[in-house]
């Protein structure tokens, strides 16, 4: 078993849905994988296991958004196990100034001067990629 990253795009009016009707939220979230949706359509993004070094790159470059694990917990109803917790979000002005700032941290530069030792060092899920010392890009 795995810790996966993924995220779901809502407009204002599903996300108001979601908060009322989680069950409904988590079928959003689990779709069909064969659905031939272009990644810039799809509604479900996700990142694997790469979550954990993603965040790690981000926030040592001072990126203003935690893109990552959100920044507001979501007032969901009790009972609704999500595995590792309950999703949070993003609004919608700090997805924004979270693309606004994409500009300033190109992806190729995100690895910059870091090595597979950096990140076992801080303790990087998943541990065992950087002890065997595959590349952080």
């Amino acid at each position: 078993m795995s810790m996966n990253g993924q995220y779901l795009r809502l407009a204002p009016a599903e996300l108001e849905r979601a908060l009322h009707d989680p069950d409904w939220a988590a079928e959003l979230a689990h779709p069909p994988h064969d659905t031939g949706a272009p990644a810039a359509a799809a509604r479900v993004q996700e990142t694997d296991k790469a979550w954990h070094g993603l965040n790690f790159l981000l926030t040592r470059r001072g990126f203003p958004v935690d893109v990552v694990f959100g920044e507001a917990d979501m007032p969901w109803p009790a009972g609704h196990d999500w595995g590792y917790g309950p999703p949070r979000l993003l609004t919608a002005d700090r997805v924004r100034a979270a693309v606004d700032a994409l500009d300033a941290h190109a992806p190729d530069t995100l690895t910059n001067g870091v090595t597979p030792g950096d990140l076992a060092a801080a303790d990087i899920y998943p541990q065992i990629v950087w002890e065997r010392g595959e590349e952080p890009d």
